[in-house]
């Protein structure tokens, strides 16, 4: 006890010391016999509660039971405490549970003075009460409330309990932001709230709830409306909020008469401090903000706004941006603009305003709101439910107008473009007006016919860029093309020289669009729907005819053309040329694209017939390569297109898990059980013919996508290695004989792209050279080789499902530190890890991988252990499944502490470092070669794990008692983690240098050096069957 009397504070010495009782901290408490001192028994009861005002509510009122003191301290306190939460400033969860009508006013009862009463958040009250059983119920909550005389404000998240605090107590403020907590879309029936003009509140924030109509509040600053549905006919006509500083609007069930939202826009303009505009999927009446920005800016009206969104809003016009663009120029922080206004124009006339944005930073170009990108729905049930009807495409912006962008906002610092098709090359974007000189951030999703190289240029020209990310870019061209002389993905058999430069890129990048699932990890592009080239022609006429009526024939058209489509891409009709197929498909498309996309508007929306083409194609396919992951049809379509931006949203999910439906080659559509192997997941129980990997050795899985005979053109020209080129796997059995598999022939033989040919992943390299990059994300790209040529400052390397990624090349990159790939089927992991390792030891690196195929474990270690690496090396095999990051978090914040005593040791205490040259090398050509190897082994919530290393110093850390400075507070303990260092108080390198003062001179003696640096492995096996697993973290 002796340590522990210091810790504790002077005490006065014990004549006896009694064994010493451990308490429930774990701190030793001494008793002596002679006078057991209940010194809190001693404390005024001022001082008493003053300890209360920093005690959770709920902890006070267990004080009340344990002594006469402490209940009258307690009830002092509740007599005089004006301000009290019971959810101990967690609001974002729920009361405790427990009270009824009863308990509940008794508690108010003690509270007199209360005046702001927080977190008052039940898990659930009963609408009325009950008699003969004590419930928490509405009326009860109100009765207690009405017993506080100077109660003055309350904060809930319930809808019900707020409406009646205004019908009853209608004085009363409603606290902080009113939240409602159920809120889900289709919108449910029992969410309802009728919001009176007198109502007392400055935040609303409703998600998935009925509301006849938005009125005047006179205090409202921010007002937040998600799946709102408004019942009424004119839910805007008395909207006037003069205190409203946010305006959110999204996706919401309003009238579909765009002369309604006049009032809206009407009443915005005269919240003269409105600082945030979001409309997403509002309908209002192209032009009227002009007109309203017009009549009110020398008044203020919009002058303030520093964010505005426009997103899927159908009849928005270039001038109700532009004009809110303008006035708002001296505050304007961000924009995002949806894809019909993301065009030359829109900029090339902000720049002819001659105006200075000094606070613009952010831009967002094509904007698709996530929920639209993510949802399941497709565009018919939406509009069931009551969204606007909007089919949108993608944005025709050109390299000209993002030059431009520069040009109007020289200070951007982010900058996201999402699916624009027509720009080409970035290089061009920097000219001497615009040099982009404080871009930290940029973002490109789905731009696929950026040319690689170009990009590599810009990103040597950016002399700020900090942050890159890449979401299905640079797609792989597909398969098959070059040899027949078909352009890369139009789709057009013609010799590519014929095609037009635009068009072909631009259809091409359209193939792209499907890339979206998150899935896609595996997924080689999806073969266009069409079954053969005839058709192939053929659809295309048609679908530049289709799209002259832009959007209108589509629709009713929709549901007959979808069954056909649906049929034609069984796969079954090889040859058939019907035109119904090439229509149907252009239907179908169009009608993907929208909810896709956003808004575009019939009119203001015009867009190259080359783009839609692709457009359609790229729906097309997409909707038929989504039905296969057990979505419905329709579901497919948003997915499909709209995949998830940011690279994980649920559609994704969706999409990933639930591939297997391979048997069912019913599916909706039967393309989809080909998909499941296009997965090429090397998996093993799949439904024979179907898949096609599953005639191959064990082994092959990761090879196999090489091995696959590439079909139909129509499929085939997509097909990346051969792979999976499902397309109607009912005809392909018929066409190839199954062992044409295995057989592997010469690509120049061949004169159709339906030869089986082997063709390698077409070369692709980023090649990075950048003075400030810090780190680059890559999510579905094309890439096959990332080269880190000079990036002095470059910290970071993430990508996931990157399906050709290889090799890294490391030049210069001397601080990167962190690399993870997840779901990258066909890394080289060897070559990978051996340049990483190879860098000049000057950081500690950790690694991170999500292998899609078995590991060979024994090998791996050799190849780590034996090689020329100066670290010490740790290879954790993680296997939870569902991952769980937990030990990887850990170990990123104990690995450097493990380093830094080796680093203290070498510099200030001379101790032998280790070396690992050539001929360290070849002195132990056998385990452990020349290392002190052991391995750690236990369970992380219920997923075992194990770790084989040659750290120094972690089994003495691991295995000491804890010191004076261990804390109790954190929950990980070696039950949970492999180490836990602030349990033990092993807080730094100094304080660890203590604990292992033996194992220091033991190595001494030996004189086994040690060297400066470490790096972790880390391998989570959560994939290795070849199947992605869906999660939070990737």
């Amino acid at each position: 006890g002796a340590i522990d009397a210091q810790v504790m504070g002077p005490r006065r010495k014990a004549t006896k010391l009694q064994p010493a009782v451990v308490g429930s901290g774990g701190v030793e408490l001494v008793l002596r016999p002679s006078e057991p001192k209940d010194y809190i028994n001693e404390l005024s009861h001022e001082v008493l509660c003053h300890i209360f005002r920093y005690l959770p509510m709920k902890d006070i009122m267990c004080m009340e039971c344990l002594s006469r003191k402490l209940r009258e301290a307690v009830t002092l306190y509740l007599r005089v405490v004006k301000v009290v939460d019971l959810c101990a400033g967690r609001w974002w969860e729920y009361m405790p549970s427990g009270f009824t009508d009863s308990s509940f006013l008794l508690l108010l009862k003690k509270m007199p003075d209360l005046e702001q009463l927080y977190g008052l958040h039940p898990r659930y009250l009963e609408r009325r009460r009950v008699r003969g059983y004590e419930a928490f119920s509405i009326p009860g909550v109100l009765e207690a409330l009405q017993v506080c005389p100077n109660l003055l404000g309350v904060e809930t998240s319930h809808l019900e309990l707020v409406e009646a605090i205004w019908n009853y107590m209608p004085q009363v403020h409603i606290l902080g932001k009113f939240r409602n907590r159920n809120g889900a879309f289709p919108i449910p029936a029992e969410n309802k709230l009728t919001i009176p003009i007198t109502a007392k509140i400055q935040t609303l924030h409703l998600v998935g709830v009925n509301v006849p109509e938005i009125p005047c509040v006179s205090m409202l600053r921010h007002l937040y409306l998600k799946w709102v549905r408004l019942t009424k006919p004119q839910p805007f006509k008395d909207f006037l909020c003069v205190s409203l500083r946010t305006f959110v609007m999204r996706n919401c069930a309003g009238p579909t008469n765009s002369l309604k939202y006049v009032p809206l826009v009407t009443g915005l303009a005269s919240a003269r401090n409105l600082e945030q505009l979001e409309l997403v999927r509002v309908p209002f009446l192209g032009g009227l903000i002009q007109h309203v920005v017009e009549d009110s800016w020398r008044s203020g009206g919009f002058r303030n706004l520093h964010t505005i969104v426009f997103g899927a809003c159908k009849n928005a016009l270039e001038v109700d941006l532009g004009y809110l663009i303008i006035t708002a120029a001296r505050r304007l922080h961000e924009l995002r603009i949806q894809p019909s206004l993301t065009k030359d124009g829109v900029f090339s006339a902000l720049k002819m305003a001659e105006l200075e944005f000094p606070q613009f930073e952010t831009l967002h170009l094509g904007y698709v709101d996530e929920f639209l990108l993510q949802c399941k729905m497709s565009h018919p049930e939406l509009v069931k439910y009551g969204l606007a009807d909007v089919i949108e495409n993608p944005g025709i912006i050109t390299d000209i107008g993002i030059k431009v962008v520069n040009e109007v906002f020289t200070n951007i610092k982010y900058l996201l473009i999402y699916n624009c098709p027509h720009l080409h090359n970035p290089h061009h974007w920097i000219t001497d007006q615009s040099r982009w000189s404080r871009l930290v951030d940029l973002t490109l999703v789905r731009c696929h016919a950026i040319k690689l190289e170009s990009f590599s240029q810009f990103i040597e020209l950016l002399p700020s860029l900090e942050f890159i990310c890449l979401d299905q870019m640079f797609r792989e061209p597909p398969k098959g093309c070059a040899r027949v002389g078909l352009s890369a993905g139009t789709g057009i058999g013609v010799s590519s020289a014929l095609v037009s430069n635009q068009n072909s890129n631009n259809d091409n990048d359209n193939n792209n669009n499907h890339h979206h699932h998150n899935n896609e990890a595996n997924l080689p592009p999806a073969p266009p729907p069409v079954n053969n080239i005839n058709n192939n022609i053929n659809n295309n006429n048609q679908r530049q005819q289709q799209q002259q009526h832009n959007g209108k024939s589509h629709l009713h058209s929709y549901s007959v053309v979808q069954q056909q489509s649906q049929h034609s891409s069984k796969g079954k009709t090889p040859l058939r040329r019907s035109n119904n197929v090439a229509v149907s498909v252009a239907v179908l498309v169009d009608q993907t694209k929208p909810q896709v996309l956003e808004s575009s508007c019939e009119k203001s929306c015009q867009v190259t017939s080359e783009q839609i083409k692709a457009d359609m194609k790229a729906a097309a396919d997409n909707s038929r390569r989504t039905s296969g992951k057990g979505i419905a049809t329709e579901t497919v379509e948003t997915t499909a297109d709209s995949g998830t931006v940011r690279g994980t949203g649920s559609a994704g999910a969706t999409a990933r898990t639930g591939v297997r439906t391979n048997d069912s080659t019913e599916g909706p559509s039967g393309a989809q059980t080909g998909d499941s192997c296009t997965r090429e997941t090397g998996l093993r129980h799949s439904s024979g013919p179907a898949c096609v990997d599953s005639l191959e050795p064990r082994g092959a899985a990761v090879n196999n996508a090489s091995r696959r005979p590439t079909l139909l053109t129509g499929q085939g020209e997509r097909q990346p290695a051969g792979s999976g080129s499902q397309q109607g796997q009912a005809s392909d059995e018929d066409f190839i004989p199954r062992l044409a598999v295995r057989r592997k022939r010469m690509a120049d033989k061949s004169t159709s792209t339906s030869d089986p040919v082997t063709e390698d992943d077409h070369v692709q390299i980023l090649s990075l050279k950048s003075k400030n990059l810090v780190g680059i994300t890559l999510t579905n790209c094309g890439i096959t080789d990332l080269v880190l040529k000079d990036c002095p400052k470059m910290m970071f390397i993430h990508a996931t499902r990157c399906r050709v990624l290889k090799q890294l090349r490391v030049e210069s990159a001397p601080i990167v530190n962190r690399f993870d790939y997840a779901q990258c089927k066909k890394l080289d992991m060897e070559q990978v890890l051996d340049q990483i390792l190879r860098m000049p030891p000057e950081r500690n690196r950790i690694i991170y991988m999500r292998p899609m195929h078995q590991i060979d474990s024994v090998a791996l270690e050799r190849q780590l252990f034996q090689g020329p690496y100066p670290y010490h090396i740790a290879i954790v095999h993680e296997f939870s499944n569902p991952p769980n990051i937990r030990n990887k978090v850990r170990i990123r914040s104990w690995m450097d502490t493990i380093a830094n005593i080796s680093q203290e040791l070498i510099k200030y205490e001379f101790f032998p470092e280790a070396t690992r040259t050539e001929e360290d090398v070849k002195k132990y050509p056998k385990y452990p070669w020349g290392r002190d190897i052991y391995t750690l082994e236990g369970v992380v919530d219920g997923a075992p794990y194990s770790m084989v290393t040659d750290f120094p110093w972690l089994r003495t850390l691991r295995a000491a008692d804890p010191n004076s400075f261990a804390r109790y507070d954190f929950e990980d303990d070696e039950s949970t983690t492999i180490y836990a260092p602030r349990r033990k108080g092993q807080l730094s390198a100094d304080i660890c240098m203590e604990t292992i003062g033996e194992e220091i001179s033991e190595r001494r003696q030996s004189k086994r050096g040690v060297f400066q640096r470490v790096v972790v492995l880390f391998l989570h096996h959560c994939d290795t069957p070849g199947e992605p697993v869906e999660d939070d973290y990737i």
